[in-house]
């Protein structure tokens, strides 16, 4: 069983102590949850995520950046973004040490893969969150990983040390562009040339760090390079999906409900009192991925492998290019 599969036989809720922020670097606090009787926490795999419930109904996903090893603990790391939806903002404000506060089980869309030979964790901004994970795992395991962190400047690189001491002398690579990207990593110099057998590439980070990335690794073997997107990048309309409405069946009972071209799936199944858990709302997590039984889906979320895509469909941003899809519910 995959970790991804185990992850979808424990659903449910925790109820967390927050035992500790700290200040990671500029605009970024790290927060600690323990279970409030001291016992131990659902395993996570490095590259996993977590849910956390704020105040006015938010729910934001957060990468976990500790090691899996740590049974006992979860630590998050949040950039505090102005622009933002809000999640971020709550959480740095409202959160206080011995809140208690409900979160999810972890997920993990992000995993390491179990037969690389080498790994390479490119970082941009508050995208070392699962890298840092994933770091501690390979360490862990006497993996060969190097890490390249990309950031504004020192001030604005969260853990510090932590990193030193985290990867052996020459596995760090720490780049700072001072506002300037020219001035930053040479992304496409870094993946030039085909990798060596074996390699893969896992990258998160902001928007434009994702481009640069995808475009630079675009000639690497299929099924090596690997991404976690914080934010939905804007969306490429494609002509050829069509854009008015569709309908739906329910397997089980064969009921069947209209889905407007202004609706998502998920608003009308919830009309329809078939309430599934939602979270981004954006295809970025997979918390409403449902198997679909039927009919040609326009899959638009960033979660979902190709695997996947064969047999589930994210109830939050998918669509049908088919007059019908069935669902498995």
């Amino acid at each position: 069983m995959t970790q991804r599969e185990a992850d979808a036989d424990q659903p449910g809720e925790l109820e967390l102590f927050l035992t500790q922020i700290r200040y990671e670097g500029r605009n970024i606090h790290s927060y600690e949850f323990v279970d409030p009787d001291g016992g131990e926490l659902p395993p996570f795999s490095a590259g996993a995520h977590i849910d956390i419930h704020l105040a006015g109904g938010l729910v934001r996903q957060y990468s976990l950046c500790n090691s899996p090893t740590e049974r006992r603990r979860y630590v998050i790391a949040v950039l505090r973004d102005a622009k933002g939806r809000g999640g971020s903002q709550s959480l740095h404000e409202r959160l206080r040490v011995q809140d208690r506060v409900r979160v999810s089980r972890p997920r993990n869309n992000f995993e390491l893969h179990p037969a690389a030979r080498k790994t390479v964790l490119l970082a941009g901004g508050i995208g070392i969150t699962p890298l840092k994970a994933m770091a501690h795992a390979l360490r862990e395991q006497g993996a060969d990983c190097e890490l390249h962190y990309c950031a504004r400047d020192a001030g604005a690189a969260a853990f510090g040390g932590e990193l030193d001491a985290l990867l052996e002398s020459g596995r760090l690579h720490l780049h700072f562009d001072n506002g300037d990207p020219a001035r930053g990593l040479d992304i496409a110099g870094l993946l030039h040339g085909a990798p060596p057998a074996g390699t893969h590439l896992f990258y998160c980070g902001p928007a434009g760090f994702m481009d640069a990335c995808a475009k630079a690794a675009a000639h690497w073997p299929a099924g090596t390079v690997h991404c976690e997107h914080f934010k939905a990048p804007e969306r490429v309309p494609d002509a050829a999906a069509p854009e008015g409405g569709f309908r739906i069946e329910i397997a089980s009972t064969g009921q069947c409900l209209a889905v407007p071209a202004d609706r998502s799936i998920a608003d009308v199944l919830k009309d329809a009192g078939i309430g599934l858990a939602t979270s981004c709302e954006a295809g970025l997590c997979a918390t409403c991925k449902v198997r679909y039984l039927s009919g040609e889906v326009d899959h638009r979320d960033y979660v979902l492998d190709a695997a996947d895509q064969q047999d589930y469909l994210t109830v939050c941003v998918s669509r049908a290019r088919s007059e019908l899809l069935v669902l498995d519910l």
